[in-house]
């Protein structure tokens, strides 16, 4: 069986080889890489990848980047190709002829695209002539976070343009609408393709949606193995510290933590919040200030009226082994999202064994449980007809009430640390969705209406 995988970044190993950067994201894929490429010859399998490079690294007069690596204890054939992935909300027709170079050399069986975001998706799906052998793995949605991309921010955030967003075109009204670009083409591949991989009751709907005759296969995400060597010790943490692992934009949901974070510095005067990611906060220079984006500056007016300086930090990006040292020193995880599908921050949070908190919203309540894992709060700014205002105080105290809850009750924490442990082990088990993705490939292999 010949599998030809297509992703939106080259696998961290591969990176290497290239030297590259190698990608902290989707450390799921690279794990399911190392289960495929190291058990290929017993499965008979040949194992390629196509992913955007850097321009400069494709030969001379070619658009495909063609090596071999020894790599994820195996043999891997990779493709790479250049992408604008900074506009990435606009289709380039020329990546299906790339697409089809790429087909021509390495002739698959089966192509499995990993996520929908990205134009390259779309151009494989128009490529490929076989439909029934193309496979579509669901990540983010993109159209369902088009719809809800505000987070509920006031009126004013949204429609301000600070010097940076006029700059790069990209104010708030612009992020959205590369969303809605992306979600449009996210449906035109779903209706191309023959079948879909997922995780969750709420990506499982949206195919379904897009295409009514598509076959749904169920396949878990292995994490960062990092995070299947340890567990969480309460006693090592800061008491009342709050890791977030991402805030640089609207979706992420940080404006509702710092809504709600006066309240809990009421019950718990000492409590602070870390942040993870892109700092879209930071105002120690000119070129800072010149930087700022408006949900930054909103973030910054919340910081301030709450007198929140010294309870909240910024941490910048991290690599996998300090993400999971942040985890570890911690005492609670919070996942304060207007819309996800299967956070993974989550998934590596409950992995661990840790206390979390999480808006119940999207693909949540299919990966965590409410009431068992931990504790999940109604954190969906559009349900109901109320104002913004009443909306941002419904999701902050919402919010604020389940951390505060969970730090009232140490007996019901430590039993959500062990529920969420082992749920999390069961939705991330390495063979069992490395076995999963090796049942989906042979089952469109023959051709089977299994799903």
């Amino acid at each position: 069986m010949r599998v030809l995988w297509l992703c939106s970044f080259v696998l961290p190993e591969i990176a290497e080889k290239l030297r590259m950067e190698a990608s902290n994201k989707e450390g799921w894929v690279a794990g399911l890489a190392q289960q495929m490429a190291s058990h290929a010859k017993e499965e008979n399998i040949d194992f390629a990848v196509a992913s955007p490079v850097p321009r400069e690294l494709l030969p001379a007069g070619e658009k495909v980047l063609e090596r071999t690596f020894e790599a994820y204890g195996g043999t891997v054939t990779f493709y790479g190709f250049y992408e604008d992935m900074i506009n990435s909300h606009v289709y380039d027709a020329g990546l299906e002829e790339v697409s089809k170079e790429i087909l021509r050399r390495f002739q698959p069986q089966i192509v499995h695209c990993f996520g929908t975001e990205f134009p390259h998706t779309l151009a494989m799906c128009r490529a490929f002539p076989q439909k029934d052998r193309l496979l579509i793995g669901i990540q983010g949605v993109c159209a369902r976070i088009a719809a809800v991309y505000e987070a509920g921010l006031p009126e004013y955030v949204v429609k301000r343009k600070t010097f940076r967003d006029v700059l790069k075109r990209d104010g708030i009204i612009d992020q959205k609408e590369k969303f809605v670009l992306r979600g449009q083409h996210e449906i035109e591949a779903l209706k191309l393709a023959g079948n879909v991989a997922g995780r969750t009751a709420f990506d499982k709907s949206f195919a379904e949606e897009c295409h009514e005759g598509i076959r749904y296969f169920k396949l878990g995400e292995t994490l960062r193995s990092d995070f299947y060597e340890t567990t969480w010790d309460k006693e090592q943490t800061e008491p009342h510290s709050i890791f977030v692992s991402q805030g640089d934009y609207p979706l992420k949901g940080l404006h509702f933590v710092l809504l709600a974070l006066p309240q809990i510095l009421k019950r718990f005067p000492d409590a602070k919040v870390y942040v993870a990611g892109n700092v879209i906060t930071a105002r120690r220079s000119l070129m800072d200030k010149l930087k700022l984006p408006s949900y930054g500056k909103y973030l910054l007016e919340l910081i301030k009226k709450g007198n929140l300086g010294g309870h909240i930090q910024f941490l910048g990006r991290l690599t996998a082994s300090q993400m999971k040292a942040q985890y570890l020193k911690r005492s609670l995880f919070l996942n304060p999202s207007a819309i996800e599908n299967s956070p993974n921050s989550l998934g590596e949070a409950m992995l661990l064994g840790m206390p979390c908190v999480a808006a119940n919203v999207g693909g949540v309540p299919s990966v965590f449980t409410g009431g068992e894992d931990g504790i999940t709060y109604e954190g969906d700014p559009y349900a109901g007809s109320a104002t913004t205002q009443e909306m941002l105080e419904r999701i902050s105290k919402a919010l604020a009430d389940a951390v505060i809850t969970m730090w009232e009750h140490p007996e019901k924490e430590a039993l959500y640390c062990q529920y969420a442990k082992v749920h999390a082990e069961k939705n991330h088990d390495r063979r069992g969705n490395y076995a999963q993705a090796m049942e989906i490939y042979r089952a469109i292999d023959a051709n089977k209406n299994e799903g």
